[in-house]
């Protein structure tokens, strides 16, 4: 049995991985596709890319979606930063544990559950102080700071929690006031979470279909919502085009976030 026990592990994790993106692959392989339907190979053609160029809906909605992303995940890390460091620096007071239940409720809290409440409340919002008069891009990053925030703060109080705080406290005693420690010390330290925590913000909020669908209005798609009614009606080779793109960035992205955690942790270790 032991003898058979490497290549069971490597079994399972081939079908593991083929699972996973084996799927990603075909999608990328039909994007160059000739013709119309995506199950049907009729040779290699790059003309779905041309013509997802020439579509000002998707380009729109990918402007629209790419905008909301980087200001929610900016957000999220500025507002998880501080909620972290409240729960790992603070101790116990009074209020923590509702602190923490209100920040850890959306993620485990459904999806329709947050979007429609979101909608209500604008809409409550709307008819007492008269704002937001269009629901648009704002109340859109309002509710995936939602959400958002609370991925990051785990990321970052987890992070925090691991931190050595003799460090902190050495600076204070040799006169650093709080503020100088926080941004030399503490956020170097932190900075590959930082980084964990902003791609997460940025992810969930690229990936968002629900909660976007309740709080949008008008003339405010995002991407995700306009490649789920063009699926509807049949998936188009452009989507597949547009697939293949989002999957090459984040590729580029993951590894060179990768590349700058490892650089730094190479830094780290070098200086212990």
């Amino acid at each position: 049995m032991r003898h058979w026990r490497p290549f069971l592990l490597f079994t399972v994790l081939a079908f593991g991985y083929a699972f996973l993106y084996l799927p990603i692959m075909s999608l990328i392989v039909y994007s160059f596709n000739e013709s119309r339907l995506v199950t049907v190979w009729a040779g290699f053609s790059t003309k779905w890319y041309g013509e997802l160029v020439h579509n000002d809906q998707i380009l729109s909605a990918a402007g629209l979606s790419l905008q909301i992303a980087v200001i929610n995940a900016t957000g999220a890390v500025i507002l998880g930063t501080l909620a972290g460091l409240v729960l790992a620096r603070f101790g116990r007071f009074r209020g923590r544990t509702a602190f923490t239940t209100l920040i850890t409720a959306p993620l485990v809290m459904p999806e329709v559950i947050i979007g429609l409440s979101l909608l209500l409340m604008f809409v409550a919002m709307e008819n007492v102080i008269g704002w937001p008069g269009t629901r648009g891009m704002t109340t859109i990053v309002i509710a995936h700071l939602t959400f958002s925030t609370a991925y990051v703060t785990v990321v970052i109080q987890s992070r925090l929690s691991q931190m050595d705080v003799s460090i902190e406290e050495a600076a204070l005693d040799l006169g650093a006031k709080p503020a100088k420690v926080f941004f030399v010390i503490t956020v170097p330290v932190i900075a590959p979470a930082l980084v964990a925590g902003w791609l997460l913000a940025f992810t969930l909020s690229l990936d968002d279909l629900v909660v976007a669908s309740f709080v949008s209005g008008p003339g405010a798609s995002t991407l995700p919502m306009v490649v789920y009614s063009s699926v509807r009606l049949g998936v188009s080779p452009q989507i597949n085009a547009l697939a293949t793109i989002i999957v090459g960035i984040v590729t580029v992205a993951i590894l060179v976030a990768g590349y700058l955690m490892h650089r730094q942790e190479k830094q780290r270790l070098k200086m212990q």
